[in-house]
């Protein structure tokens, strides 16, 4: 056998070999892409519900302070009214009696309704409760706000580390799909940091 016939064969081998490993790598990259394409789909869900209680709980601390508000216009009418019916007491001395006790009630029922409208724990409506309430969905508010850029964040990696690896699947690259996996790292850390904000991202 001559020296050339020897250097096909090895070269026919190393070429076949070559082949084989190459649609391993397919294989395989394609799955890797596969489980990438459902974290995307998990980061994604992470952002849109964020989103939702972001929402939700900016538009019911504003109902609340709205109801707040209003709340703090009455009583302030309510307490006008009493110290009104007070002077008109003291500047009114010979009043008759049943006048001054009618007044004197109405002084009394419009401090107790100004007094109900600072704080009313059996109905929860009170300005106190109210404000409580408000400081709640606030602090709801905040925290959707500051996992929200971290989905945001991980989709945006997941997506280019899907380009990159599809990229190295069409040509057989191993460069392209390390690069690949180097971000779905980076945009998994995201994710998760998103659903337990383990660490604050420094975003101001």
């Amino acid at each position: 056998m001559e020296a050339t016939e020897i250097r096909e064969k090895i070269e026919e081998a190393h070429e076949g070999h070559s082949a084989e490993s190459d649609a391993r790598f397919r294989r395989l990259t394609a799955i890797y892409l596969g489980v990438i394409a459902m974290l995307l789909a998990i980061a994604s869900l992470g952002g849109s519900n964020a989103t939702k209680v972001m929402l939700n709980a900016n538009i019911q601390a504003s109902d609340i302070y709205g109801y707040y508000q209003s709340k703090y216009i009455r009583q302030t009418i309510y307490r006008v009214t009493a110290e009104e019916l007070e002077r008109q007491l003291l500047a009114e001395p010979g009043m008759p009696e049943e006048a001054k006790a009618k007044i004197g009630a109405a002084v009394r029922r419009y401090s107790d309704r100004a007094e109900r409208y600072e704080t009313d724990p059996s109905t929860g409506e009170g300005k106190k409760e109210l404000l409580a309430k408000a400081k709640e969905w606030e602090t709801r508010r905040d925290l959707a706000a500051e996992r929200d850029p971290n989905f945001d964040f991980a989709e945006v990696l997941f997506q280019i580390a899907i380009v990159l690896g599809s990229v190295s699947i069409v040509a057989a690259s191993r460069a392209l799909v390390k690069l690949s996996g180097g971000l779905a790292v980076v945009a998994s850390l995201l994710m998760i940091n998103g659903y337990f904000l383990i660490v604050h991202l420094p975003l101001e």
